[in-house]
């Protein structure tokens, strides 16, 4: 809803949002109906299409939009996943259309119970970033870097940035957004201002992870994500493999390791500890496989959460979003729909209350810190258990919850009902919490219905895709 005081206001009403990625462009979308004008500054020259970034080096990675978070954009921008899909991306439905061995067994293909958009991030950035900068009333400056806020302790009236030129200005605004992910120096920026500390937790595994683009076998379009996941509680570094189907007929195939047992970017070790995880099936997929590009190698993969929802004396006008808030051990996915949900919040907020709204900066972070929590609760209750990891060690309580999620892994590789809920956590449908209604916890306690199964559950039509030559060929139709 548009501010219906626009049309009278004698001074324009702008918004900065820090960092061009998906979250800033998100949150651009978003402010967009409720100011005159809405700049985003961005240190890189964005591409004109489904293109690297220079910052972004964690785009080289197996990238995977929950349903949580693809529901959160579409709700932000309505169209976007038909856009998506019409480029290239798919939409692969959970657990049907994932092959995964998760601490406790192989998870069954049941029917949809949730789904994720399967692409490059790349393209993710790309087409959300079209539609936001395809109309008016947003201006992208690229090739600016950011020096520090403007204002005081109390309100933040603006930022000021180093053009491409060299030169320096200061851009005012009603409302500032930090989007500017894993290298934010918004603390610092603050406390400059004299406003309160940020408190920050740390968890790291000293994980590390390598990917590298295949070459899909022909007919491989309806191809299911394959996964085979760590087991934290065996006393050895966790490592996982996985394959994503991507757009132009391709596979994103992505290792990670904990401290001790990290890949390397060496080409001819890559197939080695594909086959060396819990499961060989990623390394024997992709034995066979023509390689298209060198092997990417990123070992900045803290778990890091800032409490800006916790400051005593958050100024008003400054928010922060996405990574600049919390990062996660990117195995899990959950960065992008964390990010999407937070700024849904933002929105929502805005759209109540207006951007200069006495207390918006202070309701935004609390509502941010919702979907912060429940992500950063699944990735470092897992973490923690490497061993190396450096961090706060669980509580009593947080061991009593480890043994029954154990037990309710184990359960979901068994029994469908126990199945959903585990999967509508994953993909942030559902809070944490809903792992623990009557039904569920009844289930758990029964157990699975079905016997492990054997190995992974991959169709005969996707053994003999698999096992096809893979020479030089157009993509497939399903592919393009």
């Amino acid at each position: 809803m548009s501010d219906p005081l626009r049309t009278v206001r004698s001074t324009p009403r702008t918004a900065v949002v820090i960092g061009g990625g998906l979250a800033g462009m998100l949150a651009a979308g978003v402010l967009r109906p409720h100011v005159d004008e809405v700049t985003v500054v961005d240190r890189d020259a964005l591409p004109d299409g489904p293109h690297a970034r220079r910052s972004l080096p964690q785009a080289h990675h197996a990238h995977l939009l929950w349903s949580g978070g693809a529901r959160a954009v579409e709700t932000l921008m309505p169209g976007t996943t038909e856009r998506w899909l019409a480029a290239g991306a798919r939409r692969i439905p959970l657990p049907t259309g994932l092959v995964s061995m998760s601490a406790l067994g192989w998870f069954r293909r049941w029917p949809e119970m949730q789904f994720l958009i399967a692409c490059s991030r790349d393209l993710l950035d790309w087409v959300v970033r079209e539609q936001v900068t395809a109309g008016p009333g947003v201006t992208v400056l690229q090739r600016t870097e950011m020096l520090g806020l403007e204002g005081g302790a109390t309100r933040v009236t603006g930022v000021r940035v180093r053009g491409a030129d060299g030169n320096e200005r200061v851009l005012r605004a009603d409302l500032v957004v930090d989007t500017s992910g894993r290298g934010s120096r918004a603390p610092d920026w603050l406390r400059a201002l004299g406003a309160g500390e940020v408190r920050e937790e740390k968890v790291d595994s000293g994980l590390a992870y390598a990917s590298r683009l295949f070459r899909a076998p022909a007919g491989s379009g309806d191809f299911p994500v394959v996964n085979v996941q760590a087991d934290a509680r065996e006393p050895r570094p966790g490592q996982t493999a996985t394959v994503v189907p991507i757009e132009g007929g391709r596979w994103m195939v992505t290792l990670s390791g904990t401290r001790g047992g990290q890949p390397t970017s060496a080409a001819d070790e890559f197939e080695n500890f594909a086959r060396s995880v819990r499961h060989p099936v990623v390394g024997e997929l992709i034995a066979d496989a023509e390689p298209l590009t060198d092997v990417f190698v990123n070992r900045s993969t803290v778990n890091r959460r800032r409490y800006y929802e916790k400051v005593a004396d958050l100024p008003e006008g400054f928010v922060a979003i996405g990574d600049a808030v919390a990062t996660y051990n990117p195995v899990y996915g959950h960065g992008m729909s964390v990010a999407a949900q937070g700024v849904l919040a933002l929105r929502e907020a805005v759209a109540a209350r207006g951007v200069t709204a006495p207390g918006l900066s202070r309701s935004v972070q609390r509502a941010v810190a919702g979907p912060v929590s429940m992500a950063w609760d699944l990735a470092t209750g897992q973490d923690i258990l490497y061993p190396g990891a450096i961090g706060r060690e669980p509580g009593a309580s947080s061991r009593v919850l480890r043994h029954y999620v154990d037990r309710l892994m184990l359960t979901a590789t068994g029994r469908p009902l126990v199945a959903k809920a585990l999967f509508d956590v994953m993909t942030l449908s559902s809070p944490i919490t809903s792992l623990l209604r009557p039904e569920i916890a009844l289930a758990v306690l029964r157990g699975p219905k079905l016997p492990r199964l054997p190995g992974p559950p991959l169709t005969a039509e996707e053994l003999r895709i698999a096992k096809e030559p893979r020479g030089e060929r157009e993509p497939d139709a399903a592919d393009a």
